[in-house]
């Protein structure tokens, strides 16, 4: 079969780079916590050749486009019925294993060239499953990957950096650059893996704390007591004297766990 044409709505970049391609798959490292491996994305399948290599797990994929789903059926017809063509974000991720009729799937870890436009609605598709997933491999926009593995006190840290490393160790991989691809994308790539960590459950009221870091971040240039005053007036903590890029996520649990108590919460 012909490969498969890359659709710009879809944030379509095919990597071709075999070489690049098994490095990435040889960032999963806990097969210990799962027993399956879900592709997101996998277009022509270069990464998936390389995971069906390996026995360890059980690989799967999801893919919206129809013209790869072709693609991969008549390239991988041992993925059989592990072809999933659907969107991800719209998938109920805690049923996503349910399709195995054999058995229902726990655990599984998540690998894949992300489209740049919607990796950060995937991210938070994994913090909202965290307990069912274990561990994330992705090539995404260098500069995203820089910003949510970065630690505070640096401007590229943010948001999605706390919500995920509250969960998740993160590590940034390796560059990818844009000759790697067609078509070559604009910017760099960089490849990160997230490990679960060992917080079940964060010390603290979890909306408020998720709710504290985005008001907090929204005027990152600002001290916390400035925007922080929507939330809750009255609260006095030596952080709130801090910028929201300067705290670390224990230190957002402390100040979460001061407005709950200014509350009455706790």
């Amino acid at each position: 079969m012909k490969k498969v044409r890359a659709k710009k709505h879809l944030g379509q970049h095919f990597l071709n780079d075999d070489s690049i391609a098994l490095k990435i798959v040889e960032q999963l490292q806990n097969f210990g916590d799962y027993k399956n491996v879900v592709e997101i994305g996998p277009g022509m399948g270069v990464l998936t050749k390389y995971l069906l290599k390996n026995d360890t797990y059980k690989t799967w994929v999801v893919e919206i486009d129809t013209e790869s789903v072709s693609y991969l059926e008549e390239n991988f017809p041992e993925l059989d019925e592990r072809i999933i063509a659907e969107n991800f974000l719209k998938i109920p991720l805690l049923e996503l294993m349910q399709k195995d009729t054999a058995s229902i799937i726990h655990n599984y870890a998540i690998i894949g060239n992300l489209p740049y436009n919607i990796s950060s609605q995937i991210f938070f598709n994994v913090l909202a499953n965290r307990d069912v997933i274990p561990e994330v491999v992705c090539m995404i926009q260098k500069e995203v990957a820089q910003r949510i593995a970065s630690p505070p006190k640096n401007k590229t840290y943010g948001i999605l950096s706390v919500f995920l490393q509250a969960f998740y160790d993160i590590e940034y991989c390796f560059t990818v650059f844009p000759h790697s691809f067609d078509p070559p994308p604009r910017v760099d790539s960089g490849v990160i893996r997230l490990t679960r960590n060992a917080t079940k459950q964060l010390d603290c009221d979890e909306k408020l704390f998720f709710n504290i870091v985005k008001v907090g971040f929204n005027q990152r240039r600002k001290k916390l007591k400035n925007p922080l005053k929507a939330i809750h007036v009255g609260v006095e903590h030596p952080l709130l004297e801090h910028r929201a890029e300067e705290l670390s996520v224990a230190d957002f649990v402390e100040l979460t766990k001061a407005f709950s108590a200014a509350k009455g919460d706790d």
